[in-house]
């Protein structure tokens, strides 16, 4: 059974992805820091799969820490998830998310290299295109100047890669550019689980629905869009946790010295009031939303062309929209109860 390490795999996509490994027959590590996650995802994995997966609490800027679980463990591949993610803070706090996401990048190909694993797939984004002037957008859709330092730092990372292949490297790297994961594990066992105040759209609207929050504020109505509210491709992370096992198992079969990336999305898009309504309609809840004035860093709209992922990994989006407001919504009325 091949290992496979999963950097910030405590939180919301690397912990469905265990569950999408252990699936497919290969044996999870993660290691994460719970900046952003609760250990709580842990027990929630174990009772999905069936046993505990095994976690190391390491920070990835950590050299010897994240050494250490490479000398204690036999990896087959890398799933590098570990970032920071909030649009809006990285427009507050640029050096935190610079030296964070950068950094741990390069301590981890560095210990990828040290200890001879080639194979890494890198959680990229879609904040890469910026505002791309033609939609759908294509892996080779030409990258516009980020619109936030979070999105800079995604383009920093692949352009390390890039590089990184250029010179000659010994490794294997994909990099998966994905849009707007939502959704939940359909047992409701794990799901997005925010710290504090979220900064993703479905966790407030599950928030609010459930008497968490007292309103909803939609960041602008007056966007180039059918109802002025942005669009975005929104995949449910089930989805994305199985684009990435199917991306390793497409590096384990290429030569040496090997880059390619994908888009992961539905290739549809959909409005923020679009989303909302799709929740009240599968919930049979009425959202408190308002609209507020738009939010800095903010794209207006971008979805995806899937065509590639599609004919080289085989790989197609199952879920629609409705089921992931659906099994969001189940995950906030099972941490209701706990």
């Amino acid at each position: 059974m091949k290992k496979i390490l999963i950097t910030g795999g405590a939180g919301y996509i690397g912990s469905h992805t265990a569950v999408a490994l252990v699936n497919s027959g290969y044996e999870p590590v993660i290691i994460d820091n719970f900046s952003n996650s609760e250990k709580s995802a842990l027990a929630g994995l174990s009772k999905i799969c069936g046993r505990e997966v095994k976690c190391y609490e390491v920070d990835c800027l950590d050299r010897s820490g994240v050494e250490k679980v490479f000398l204690e463990n036999d990896f087959s591949g890398v799933i590098h998830f570990a970032a920071f993610k909030a649009v809006g803070e990285s427009t507050r706090l640029p050096l935190k998310y610079y030296s964070n996401n950068i950094d741990s990048l390069l301590i981890l190909l560095g210990t990828m290299s040290k200890f001879g694993v080639k194979d890494i797939v890198f959680s990229s984004s879609c904040t890469v295109y910026g505002q791309p002037e033609i939609l759908p957008v294509k892996e080779s859709t030409p990258r516009q100047p980020a619109e936030s330092p979070y999105g800079n730092t995604k383009k920093i990372c692949e352009d390390i890669l890039v590089d990184y292949i250029k010179s000659g490297a010994d490794s294997r790297i994909v990099s998966l550019r994905y849009f707007n994961p939502v959704g939940a594990h359909p047992s409701g066992e794990i799901g997005e689980l925010p710290l504090g105040v979220p900064n993703n759209l479905v966790p407030f609207i599950t928030q609010t629905a459930a008497g968490l929050r007292v309103k909803l504020t939609v960041f602008g109505d007056k966007y180039n869009t059918p109802d002025g509210t942005c669009v975005r491709d929104y995949i449910h992370v089930m989805d994305l946790a199985d684009a990435h096992v199917k991306s390793l198992e497409y590096l384990f079969q290429q030569k040496n010295n090997f880059y390619d990336l994908f888009n992961v999305g539905t290739g549809n898009g959909n409005t923020v009031l679009e989303v909302i309504k799709t929740f009240e309609k599968v919930s049979g809840q009425a959202l408190n939303y308002e609209i507020g004035p738009r939010r800095e860093g903010d794209i207006e709209k971008v979805w995806a062309d899937t065509e590639k992922i599609n004919k080289v990994l085989g790989w197609d989006a199952k879920y629609l929209l409705e089921d992931s407001m659906r099994d969001s919504w189940n995950w906030q009325l099972k941490l209701g109860k706990q």
